[in-house]
């Protein structure tokens, strides 16, 4: 009976051992509203990872965007996010304005993904055709300190106006703003987002409404070498005919430190072997190339993102 027990808690001990030996790779992912394209990218990389990393237990959360998803890495909060260039390079830095109370200096890239192109919509009875038309009109920015925020606040400011010149501004995500304007509460909205984004198509199929483009003069004057002028090509949307003057601003995938070499080779690889079908989850991903990937980019490459790189010549 002395040897059965003693049998019996060697085979526990050794049992305990290997389980916490073996103990499951955790990737909560960190993406913005549900109604942007940060969400859905996000529900198609955790379906590809969750069939193809073993032992993996994947997590899906909606945020605020940038902002959020770049503390929140910080404190490990997240293994992966997706984040605006110009809120990364801000994090790095450290600027307060922008949301970050001390440099975040844990951060490290994945990849360059596809651009936010900055979408000023305005229904057709508010009259507004041009920026300067903004003035005196209710406006949406998207979350406060937000991405979209952020970018809202550079392109007033390169436009020489700021909040102070509307009659109302409301600190909204792309659906609410949205309904907003259906129900006549809104004139405009400014979203940062890649192209055919759902709210947007949304309002365009339920209101008449008109693009309002951003001069090339106004971008060249935002201090930010992330702003680059670019269109929304015509017929991106129901109802625009023509190209829409405006600005784009390269989205990062982003991780930290703590996540292990070998976890974001992983999520690297697997990312750019299933791009036609990550392409299911938007169209936005039909941008992402793997040549530009790690080209640019205002943070550290993370170690195992480099290996994937230097495996296929993309550095």
């Amino acid at each position: 009976m002395k040897l059965f027990c003693h049998l019996l808690v060697a085979l526990a001990l050794s049992t305990f051992g290997l389980g916490a030996q073996a103990g499951p790779t955790f990737i909560n992912i960190l993406t913005g509203g549900t109604s942007g394209v940060y969400y859905p990218i996000g529900v198609g990389l955790s379906q590809i990872y969750g069939q193809n990393i073993a032992d993996v237990k994947v997590t899906v959360q909606a945020t605020k965007a940038s902002v959020e998803n770049l503390n929140l890495l910080q404190n490990g909060r997240g293994e992966l996010a997706l984040a605006l260039s110009d809120s990364v390079g801000d994090a790095r830095r450290g600027v307060a304005e922008a949301g970050f109370k001390q440099p975040l200096d844990k951060l490290r890239a994945i990849a360059n993904v596809y651009p936010n192109y900055i979408q000023i919509v305005a229904s057709q009875q508010s009259g507004i055709t041009r920026l300067e038309d903004l003035k005196g009109k209710r406006i949406s920015v998207g979350a406060p300190k937000s991405g979209t925020e952020l970018n809202a606040r550079a392109i007033l400011a390169a436009a020489g106006m700021s909040y102070a010149d509307m009659a109302q501004v409301q600190f909204l995500a792309y659906a609410e703003s949205v309904e907003l304007i259906k129900n006549r509460q809104l004139d405009a909205t400014l979203q940062s987002s890649g192209l055919g984004m759902a709210a947007i198509r949304d309002l365009a199929a339920s209101v008449p409404i008109r693009f309002v483009p951003i001069p090339a003069e106004v971008v060249a004057a935002i201090d930010d070498p992330a702003y680059q002028a670019m269109p929304i090509p015509a017929g991106t949307y129901d109802g625009q005919d023509a190209d829409v003057p405006t600005v784009a601003i390269n989205n990062i995938l982003v991780s930290h430190t703590g996540v292990s070499d070998d976890t974001a080779y992983q999520m690297t690889r697997l990312m750019f072997e299933n791009l036609p079908r990550l392409g299911n989850a938007h169209s936005a991903v039909k941008s992402i190339d793997v040549k530009n990937a790690a080209q640019h980019l205002p943070i550290e490459l993370h170690p195992g993102a480099k290996r994937y790189y230097e495996e296929v010549g993309a550095l």
